[in-house]
């Protein structure tokens, strides 16, 4: 995927979010275990929500924040990704958080290359808020998952 501006960005991983969802709905339909599924499912309508909150972002924010040009920036072909993994129908939680987790870092490490390329205060603070956000989120679901354990 090539990102010219910041907007292009946010919208990028906003669709990875949806890619995301769509991964865990499959997967929820060929896993085995009644916990993997209430974990699928957790997953699938969180990354719903915030691909919901990240376009809500975006049509909030300032124009010159979004209209931040970037020279050919380029990542990886996350939708091939999410369409390519495959778990097996006895997959365990700890299998699906892993590839959680990995599908995650690899959008935060995408944020986190993208702030180290802008020069703009108002873009690279936008970008680090974003990061910091979806880091602590990160936390929050790893939390809840574990305590989902417990249940």
């Amino acid at each position: 995927m090539r990102i010219q501006q910041l907007r292009d960005l946010f919208e990028y991983v906003a669709i990875c979010r949806l890619d995301m969802a769509q991964l865990y709905g499959r997967l929820f339909n060929q896993a085995d275990s009644t916990r993997v599924k209430m974990m699928l499912e957790y997953f699938e309508s969180h990354q719903k929500h915030v691909a919901e909150k990240l376009r809500d972002y975006i049509d909030d924010a300032p124009q010159r924040i979004l209209d931040t040009w970037y020279k050919d920036f380029v990542f990886e072909d996350f939708t091939k990704r999410c369409q390519e993994v495959m778990l097996p129908a006895n997959m365990t939680e700890e299998d699906v958080l892993s590839l959680h987790l990995d599908l995650e870092n690899r959008l935060i490490g995408l944020l986190e290359k993208t702030v180290d390329s802008t020069t703009a205060a108002d873009a690279r603070s936008a970008l680090e808020d974003l990061i910091r956000v979806e880091k602590i989120q990160q936390q929050r679901l790893v939390h809840s998952t574990i305590r989902m354990d417990d249940i």
